[in-house]
């Protein structure tokens, strides 16, 4: 059977930290918090659970404090939880399992992370497998019987073990302080942290988070070793920043980079938006179905078919109401049934 520590970072998670640890505790042979600056009762709750607590100054940098954590660990696996993840029955079961018949030449073990999706998180699925669970000491060897080299990939094993992610908050603002801290520092955005800043702000932003951006997304769509991908997406958030402050010429100029190749569903609403505003209601329709049907979402799966539903829904009620007015009823009776087949 393997050993297992838990290495955890956490701060201000007094409502979630018991849940967490009740549910995974006895399958843990040590377990090791690192607190980042907490001000509740977080360090005290955790200290029931074990005498490994930590006090790691907080850098704007979740990798150093990872990192930090994991310098901690004693047993031959690293199990990385945070604190508002929960393993019901079922899959502490198939865990303890897991523990007693994981073969040692396992690198990585892949569980399959289940999202609460109405908490604004910053994944856009239900369901996918994250790796959670890592050995501590990794050993190489050659392999090959000529030519011979060394293993340099990890073994991976995808188990059945399924996590539910039931945050209590959006994450959202502290996040987005971090990503302005790191582009103030004078930090080069890799690719992975670009999307994973304007993924976030498409799912959990407000207004004044896409102003607050743009000086990161400027500079990177002025970058001349940037992708296209990577452009699109600094398209998008300009785009939309723009937009809400009614900059409309500056709008068009980034959201047609996204429209020029293969449009986004992110790109389609907001045309459909700006429609709306126009009292466009038929063109603003289109660009709805587009969001819809003739593209794919890039940074939030809500734009593909919800958020764009529910302003089509809205269209065609108006259109519906001004050929009534209009004594257009032949046409009034066209988008009333075109409103009840979107609810079919």
């Amino acid at each position: 059977m393997i050993t297992i520590s838990l290495c955890m970072i956490v701060k201000n998670e007094e409502q979630v930290l018991a849940r967490c640890l009740d549910s995974i505790k006895d399958l843990m042979d040590e377990i090791i918090i690192v607190d980042t600056g907490s001000t509740d009762r977080t360090k005290e709750i955790a200290k029931t659970y074990t005498d490994k607590v930590y006090d790691f100054e907080w850098r704007d940098d979740f990798s150093k404090a990872r990192n930090y954590s994991f310098s901690k660990a004693n047993m031959e696996y690293i199990y990385v939880a945070d604190a508002d993840e929960v393993l019901d029955k079922e899959n502490r079961e198939r865990f303890s399992q897991l523990k007693k018949v994981l073969l040692p030449e396992i690198d990585i073990v892949q569980m399959y992370y289940c999202n609460q999706l109405q908490y604004n998180t910053t994944y856009n699925f239900d369901k996918e497998y994250r790796p959670k669970l890592y050995k501590r000491i990794r050993e190489f060897r050659w392999q090959d019987p000529i030519h011979e080299s060394v293993r340099l990939e990890p073994i991976v094993f995808d188990s059945d073990i399924a996590i539910l992610h039931l945050p209590e908050k959006n994450h959202g603002p502290r996040d987005f302080s971090v990503f302005q801290k790191i582009w103030k520092r004078g930090e080069v955005f890799n690719k992975k942290m670009l999307q994973m800043y304007a993924r976030e702000l498409f799912i959990a932003g407000e207004d004044k988070d896409f102003v607050k951006a743009r000086g990161v997304f400027q500079e990177i769509f002025q970058e001349e070793n940037r992708d296209l991908e990577e452009i699109k997406v600094a398209s998008l958030v300009l785009a939309r920043g723009y937009h809400l402050e009614n900059q409309i010429s500056n709008f068009f100029k980034y959201i047609m980079k996204d429209m020029v190749t293969e449009p986004s569903s992110e790109g389609c609403f907001e045309l459909g938006l700006y429609y709306m505003e126009q009292k466009d209601y038929e063109e603003a329709c289109n660009w709805f179905i587009n969001a819809m049907e003739g593209s794919e979402a890039s940074l939030n799966i809500l734009y593909q078919k919800e958020l764009p539903l529910a302003q089509l829904m809205d269209c065609y009620e108006i259109l519906e109401k001004d050929a009534i007015e209009t004594d257009n009823h032949e046409l009034a009776e066209q988008y009333k049934n075109a409103r009840e087949n979107l609810l079919k």
